[in-house]
């Protein structure tokens, strides 16, 4: 039985002694191997950067809370989370004087202040110049957002405060990425209630008073909740003044959670 002819107008046009043409030795990636390599890419990049970041440490004011860190201070490119009870909790002097280390080579501190509740001579008590605050009051929560990311991804920056109450996952990791951009402390003083929440902090730490203070110094406990290097949660109590530095009140024996 003879093979049906097979009626093309391709076939018919195609020469009779031309050969097919020879695959390609080097074909395009498939799409799923292109995206792959541009993950790994990007990947690569940020790992570059966060390296060149994570070598780079301020010291915190205070050298009681720098030897109870791993790294010996706070990690430049990075978010720090301070959850406190209230203003008078005493963690915008543990910032400030965070800020003062991280800004010493004269870069400025950029305060998000949304609700107006920054007071400047604190700053200035504490030994930041009034010629390196740069205080912004936005009038929304995305202007705030906003203004943070902004001012973390700028690398004249040496330090950001800020009050973010309410901050979702995906705007946490923008302001994560933008510091680690930045190269500077992104410092955010966040109530108690979002120890809940999930945190793109690389140091998180729960400030609170203790009693026996003076209207001149405070009492602190710092509790270490979150620390890249560190094995566990702990406690650390100190004493703030007012003359530009922190003392180690008493350091109690570090009582390992499970995280």
């Amino acid at each position: 039985m003879q093979p049906s002819a097979i009626n093309s107008p391709l076939l018919a046009r195609m020469p009779q002694d031309q050969a097919p043409p020879a695959p390609d030795p080097h074909p395009p990636p498939a799409p799923s191997e292109a995206v792959l390599e541009t993950l790994r890419r990007r990947l690569a990049r940020l790992e570059k950067l966060y390296s060149r970041n994570s070598n780079t440490v301020a010291a915190t004011g205070c050298a009681a809370l720098d030897q109870f860190l791993p790294a010996g201070g706070f990690p430049c490119g990075a978010l720090i989370e301070f959850l406190a009870p209230d203003d008078g909790s005493g963690a915008v002097g543990l910032a400030l004087l965070s800020a003062r280390q991280a800004c010493r080579q004269g870069k400025p501190l950029v305060v998000v202040d949304r609700a107006g509740q920054f007071y400047p001579p604190a700053a200035a008590c504490l030994g930041i110049s009034p010629q390196q605050l740069l205080i912004v009051q936005p009038h929304s929560q995305a202007d705030e957002h906003w203004t943070i990311n902004q001012a973390l991804r700028c690398t004249g920056v040496g330090a950001v405060l800020a009050w973010p109450g309410t901050i979702d996952h995906r705007s946490f990791r923008r302001l994560q990425l933008a510091a680690e951009h930045g190269g500077g402390l992104g410092l955010l003083i966040r109530p108690p209630s979002a120890r809940r929440e999930p945190s793109w902090a690389q140091v998180r730490l729960a400030v609170e008073p203790l009693p026996g203070g003076t209207s001149r110094k405070r009492r602190l406990r710092i509790e270490l909740l979150r620390c890249r290097g560190a094995d566990g949660s702990r406690t650390l109590e100190v004493e703030l003044g007012d003359e530009k530095e922190v003392r180690q009140w008493h350091i109690p024996s570090p009582d390992i959670f499970a995280t």
